[in-house]
């Protein structure tokens, strides 16, 4: 399947599609290859299609639009101002800088100005970008910054706690570390008693657990 949607146009070279699935498979016998093996033994015979379907689940979120996600908004809330919180959402990304895994969790906080977003589209939205090439400090940017700009609220606050496969598996080689990014918007900046009450009810850092 070839689609060039509007989406990933914008993240895709323009002048440049995207290639084919035979395309993606010859690339990947070509890393077996240079790793020293052979892709045509039995055992990696099937790879290269393996890969190609992981790869298309792993980025995903080039072919869908963030702030589609939370277009449909509710105003019946009865007046419901208080803070919304969605915490310890499982967090599956990958390094752009070298292509392995980012795992961890992301905490999600709004202040609603008189609408609200299904819960799930939070989630969401932190998927979609998160199935996209990554450093986590875009990650962060990326998801506060179009609940901002979509839903309007009166703040909007962002936490991500997560391992890194490019230091835990290679390079330094350092397991058990978490790195912590955060974006705070609105009154979350503003207001350090709204600011302290979100991480008071994200609680502690969980340094580099993030097994389950």
């Amino acid at each position: 399947m070839n689609i060039q949607t509007p989406a990933a146009a914008k993240t895709a070279d323009a002048n440049e599609p995207r290639p084919t699935r035979d395309e993606a498979e010859a690339a990947v016998r070509t890393l077996l290859r240079w790793a020293g093996d052979n892709p045509n033994r039995e055992g990696l015979i099937d790879t290269p299609s393996r890969v190609v379907r992981s790869y298309r689940e792993f980025f995903c979120g080039y072919d869908e639009d963030p702030a589609e996600m939370l277009a449909r908004s509710f105003e019946e809330t009865d007046g419901y101002d208080e803070m919304v919180l969605l915490r310890d959402i499982r967090l599956e990304s990958h390094c752009e800088h070298h292509m392995v895994p980012i795992i961890g969790r992301a905490h999600i906080a709004y202040l609603p100005a008189g609408r609200v977003v299904g819960i799930s589209k939070l989630a969401r939205v932190m998927e979609l970008y998160a199935r996209r090439l990554q450093i986590q400090e875009k990650l962060t940017a990326q998801i506060a910054n179009t609940i901002n700009d979509v839903l309007q609220p009166l703040g909007v606050a962002v936490v991500i706690e997560a391992a890194h496969q490019c230091m835990t598996t290679r390079g330094v080689h350092k397991p058990g570390v978490a790195m912590i990014t955060s974006r705070m918007l609105g009154a979350f900046r503003d207001n350090p008693s709204t600011r302290r009450e979100f991480l008071a009810m994200v609680g502690a850092p969980r340094a580099g657990g993030f097994e389950g």
